[in-house]
């Protein structure tokens, strides 16, 4: 073999060989000279994670995870690879998400990121909620993270969007239980209709749709002969709502009731 073949080949080879790294993802995987190999990987798992792809993002942190346990950046990998998982929105990425977050709350649990952490445990179950006319296992669930959120970390920036999402998740509770009490009032059976939208009212004070429950109960209770006890619900309800469907029908069956 000639120099000139012998020189070709070593160049095939090389060429040949660089591709196979970078189908492989070699080069890009390694962190440049000055670097930190962990806060290579962590920058390029956010970058994964911001373009949603979750598994690719999953495999950054969790070399972080595998690799550096001494790493600055685990703590935050961890979260991340919850994200990741919350992010597929399956049901079985979801439990995997629950078990992150729980994990994050064991082993830092004064970490400065743990409200985050105890937010998106919350959300991975709010992720769950199914209709109101189905089991209500999950929203439950949701709820009691909720809650823990507000008794641990008060002060907490993410507060007000926490609130948001709790009072979706109490309204899809309240609006179960609803249903039950308007199936009772369409079935004619006042009295346990009155008994579920009094319980709907006690345990929920600021459902959202409480118009309905007003209007559905003061009915229940004049047709069951307690018409003023009915009184101070339609009164609450032309107080508390400037657009409600009942609005119209509430001021006539106040008028009636008082004028009785």
């Amino acid at each position: 073999m000639t120099a000139f073949s012998r020189q070709a080949a070593h160049l095939c080879l090389a060429l040949c060989a660089a591709a196979v790294l970078t189908a492989c993802g070699g080069p890009k995987n390694v962190a440049p000279p000055g670097v930190q190999p962990d806060r290579f990987l962590f920058d390029r798992g956010n970058a994964e994670l911001m373009m949603e792809h979750w598994l690719q993002a999953r495999e950054y942190f969790q070399r972080i995870i595998d690799g550096y346990p001494q790493s600055p950046t685990r703590p935050e990998a961890k979260l991340a690879i919850g994200d990741t998982y919350l992010g597929e929105h399956s049901s079985e990425a979801l439990v995997y998400a629950a078990n992150e977050f729980r994990e994050f709350l064991q082993f830092y649990p004064t970490h400065m990121r743990a409200d985050y952490a105890q937010y998106r445990l919350a959300m991975s179950h709010y992720q769950q909620m199914k209709a109101p006319g189905r089991d209500q296992t999950e929203t439950k669930a949701a709820l009691t993270e909720f809650n823990t959120f507000f008794e641990r970390y008060p002060t907490s920036a993410l507060t007000q969007e926490v609130r948001v999402k709790f009072r979706e998740a109490r309204d899809r509770l309240s609006a179960a239980n609803y249903q039950v009490g308007f199936y009772y009032y369409r079935a004619r059976w006042y009295p346990g209709a009155i008994d579920r939208f009094k319980e709907i009212l006690r345990d929920d004070p600021g459902y959202s749709a409480r118009d309905n429950v007003y209007f559905y109960l003061a009915d229940s209770l004049t047709k069951t002969d307690k018409k003023a006890e009915a009184l101070p619900y339609l009164d609450r309800l032309l107080k508390e709502f400037d657009k409600s469907e009942h609005l119209e029908d509430a001021r006539k069956q106040l008028a009636e009731l008082q004028a009785q």
